[in-house]
């Protein structure tokens, strides 16, 4: 089947870089472990494509168009259709002082948000830094192996793939025409992260689901009875 503008598809991918043959990103826990890359606060596994919304580059989307689920697809990105050409303007010197002020020691690899651009360190000299606005992988041929998942029709599965982008997964969702009820009962932990991504994920479904035009959400906070938080110490709870 040919997806269309719109469509909300799940899939898992490794990219390498086709020329060193090493691996730039990875929904796969195992090949992230194998290739020394893990990181404990990435969530590994499916990730959710709305077609259209750019939220991949540009001829990874165009394959992903002519995939079917289940499916799988190799293929080679040349820079253009990838993370763009190399644009050597886009490398700054800056103080070593004026990021100093405001708290950053810079190393080279760091990537910082400078005036709402992400940038990285390219290098840290006396008094001196070389900024890169360059994508991490600008200039580069791309390798892909790309497995389309799943298809998701229903608007619960869509609504709740949105929250789970931000790392939300609500206890129940009920919709009732436009309007769609979400549900957090005690269990959700109510930290900052919890606020943020929230907000983020409200964003996210007014932005890619035009069909909704309200959004309800309940939250559930239980008092936690200071007898309780003893009898957990003496048995040894967390």
């Amino acid at each position: 089947m040919a997806f269309n503008e719109g469509d909300f598809i799940e899939v898992e991918y490794t990219a390498w870089n086709d020329i060193n043959n090493s691996v730039l990103s990875t929904t796969y826990e195992d090949v992230a472990k194998k290739e020394n890359m893990y990181d404990e606060h990435i969530k590994y596994g499916r990730v959710l494509v709305v077609i259209g919304s750019n939220a991949v580059v540009k001829g990874l989307e165009k394959e992903l168009k002519n995939m079917d689920v289940g499916g799988t697809k190799k293929f080679v990105l040349e820079p253009e259709e990838a993370f763009g050409n190399r644009d050597e303007n886009l490398v700054k010197v800056m103080k070593l002082s004026d990021l100093k002020s405001h708290n950053i020691n810079p190393y080279p690899g760091m990537r910082l948000n400078i005036d709402n651009t992400l940038v990285t360190i390219k290098s840290v000299g006396s008094g001196r830094v070389v900024v890169d606005a360059n994508h991490p992988d600008a200039g580069k041929k791309i390798r892909y192996e790309v497995r389309v998942t799943k298809f998701l029709n229903e608007e619960k599965d869509k609504i709740n793939a949105l929250a789970r982008t931000y790392d939300l997964s609500p206890t129940s969702i009920g919709i009732d025409g436009s309007t769609v009820e979400m549900y957090y009962d005690s269990s959700v932990k109510k930290d900052s992260d919890y606020f943020i991504n929230k907000t983020s994920s409200l964003a996210a479904i007014f932005t890619y689901m035009k069909n909704v035009d309200k959004m309800v959400v309940k939250e559930e906070y239980v008092r936690e009875r200071k007898d309780k938080v003893e009898k957990d110490k003496v048995n040894g709870s967390d």
